[in-house]
């Protein structure tokens, strides 16, 4: 562990922290919409919306709390990619409520559910870990089940294809489950994404 000669802030912690929630927040609604039909998609949708304005509110937090540090607690172009990197994940799964009621979707396959759940383990993962990267202690565990996670994301992903293609669904259908399908799967890979930023900044700090 790398030592300083000035106080660090650590209001990054508490803003990581806050951010976490919100993601939690976010899969709890995104569970929510994809049992519900198209009125209540619709109000979810503008929940959603209220809270990706929150995590870029906490974002815009962070930047300018790295403008206005000395010192930070890591590196700072660390916390510019772990910060747009949970962005990343929020924007997804707000474009994939858009996406369902843009398209006015009706039931969707099973799996997918399935993948939403893969979303919403992450986030609580993601959550958890955001607290502890003050000490960056005991932390392997974390990203280790985020890529488990992201694999299991790929093979629901990939059954959800298939699916599509067995002659069960028009093509404007088809198109439209596709679009939303791979922007969840793409979710998934953006909680792996940060995942892989703490695992680089865990190995930097040590």
């Amino acid at each position: 562990m790398r030592f300083r000669l000035t106080p660090r802030d650590d209001s990054f912690f508490e803003l990581f922290a806050r951010t976490g929630k919100i993601l939690v927040e976010a899969t709890t609604v995104l569970t929510e919409v994809i049992g519900s039909d198209h009125a209540r998609r619709e109000v979810l949708a503008q929940r959603m919306e209220e809270i990706e304005h929150r995590g870029d509110e906490a974002a815009h937090d962070v930047m300018r709390r790295v403008n206005s540090s000395f010192v930070t607690p890591f590196d700072r172009e660390d916390i510019y990619q772990l910060t747009s990197r949970l962005d990343d994940c929020l924007d997804l799964m707000q474009a994939a409520v858009d996406l369902m009621v843009l398209y006015r979707v009706g039931q969707l396959p099973d799996a997918v559910g399935d993948l939403v759940a893969v979303l919403a383990r992450q986030a609580e993962l993601t959550a958890d870990a955001m607290p502890r990267l003050r000490s960056l202690a005991d932390l392997t565990d974390y990203w280790v089940e985020i890529n488990r996670l992201e694999n299991q994301a790929d093979q629901f992903h990939r059954q959800l294809l298939a699916k599509l293609f067995d002659g069960s669904y028009d093509a404007i259908e088809i198109m439209k489950q596709k679009e939303i399908i791979e922007t969840l799967e793409e979710a998934a890979d953006a909680f792996e994404h940060v995942a892989h930023t703490v695992e680089t900044i865990a190995v930097k700090e040590s």
